[in-house]
């Protein structure tokens, strides 16, 4: 969950039950709002004991694939607790949700995966001892090549085209009335919000940029290609020695296909040319699922258990 929204997976026997809110998770003034993201969390699994009319209302385990872990959350036992208060779980897995969409991608194999939507972040684990991570860093200093990063470049050149700078891309300030209204109102839904909501704005123009860039605008095509390159960078980074040299791909701004992969695996096998590319097997809710079915008796970094007996601290 995160800049997308968010999405619960639910297996009861052989039964898979998927529910989804495209929404923002929901922010505070200093980052992640853990009683509203139970709030939330807790009204979508009683959807899904709705939708598949089980007798029993609790769960056995529940694991949840959190933005911002563990830089921005300091008690992710906090969200563990505001959950219990709501619905009945045994066990709570919190985990990364960069640890999340590796073991979707790869199932559980070692590797690099590279997860962008609104942000990236890349990761090379084996997912016990060997932990590399690149990126991450939000908008303001960092995630190269995300959503927001290809959004706020579209914008910018859009705003070049506007002002009769060179560089600028009159598609993509198409693409900004269409999407905006005026850059008046650009500028207010920007700068009116927190770094967090800020940097969701931007993402929403990634679209536009890609609609542009197929339609054969040579601005918005270089932008793509930058942003593939920039991920390719940080997936070489989290290529820790030793590690597997097996990549793969998870969140929701490789949509757009070869627009960003292909300059993505170009970069990669420029420095690592021995590199193998797997389509990912699944997604974030995927990799959370099996963490719930399949908790670690390890516990490796960016991987917390809160037991029903514990005071679900980390």
């Amino acid at each position: 969950m995160g800049g997308g929204g968010i999405r619960v997976l639910v297996r009861e026997g052989a039964r898979l039950t998927e529910v989804a809110e495209d929404v923002l998770a929901p922010r505070g003034d200093t980052g992640m709002d853990l009683s509203a993201l139970a709030v939330r969390l807790s009204a979508l699994l009683a959807r899904t004991v709705e939708t598949t009319g089980a007798v029993r209302p609790g769960f056995d385990r529940v694991a949840i694939g959190l933005t911002g872990l563990p830089d921005l959350i300091p008690d992710p036992g906090e969200l563990a607790r505001r959950l219990r208060d709501r619905t009945p779980v045994e066990t709570v897995v919190i985990a990364a949700d960069a640890v999340t969409t590796h073991v979707g991608a790869l199932g559980g194999r070692t590797g690099v995966v590279v997860a962008a939507g609104t942000g990236v972040v890349a990761l090379g684990t084996d997912l016990d001892r060997t932990w590399s991570r690149s990126d991450g860093w939000g908008i303001l200093l960092g995630d190269h090549g995300g959503g927001a990063w290809v959004g706020r470049e579209g914008l910018q050149a859009a705003l070049r085209a506007k002002d009769g700078r060179s560089g600028g891309s009159a598609p993509l300030l198409t693409g900004l009335t269409a999407r905006f209204g005026d850059a008046g109102a650009l500028e207010h839904r920007v700068y009116g919000a927190s770094a967090g909501a800020a940097a969701s704005v931007l993402a929403t123009f990634a679209p536009d940029v890609a609609a542009a860039a197929r339609a054969g605008d040579p601005v918005a095509a270089r932008i793509w290609w930058e942003a593939g390159t920039h991920l390719g960078r940080a997936a070489v980074a989290a290529a820790a020695p030793g590690l597997e040299r097996r990549f793969s791909w998870g969140g929701g701004l490789f949509a757009v296909g070869e627009l960003v992969l292909g300059p993505l695996r170009t970069e990669v096998l420029r420095t690592l040319p021995e590199a193998r590319f797997s389509a990912p097997e699944g997604g974030s809710v995927e990799g959370a699922l099996t963490l719930a079915e399949t908790v670690p008796a390890r516990r490796p970094p960016h991987l917390f258990v809160f037991e029903r007996s514990d005071p679900a601290r980390p």
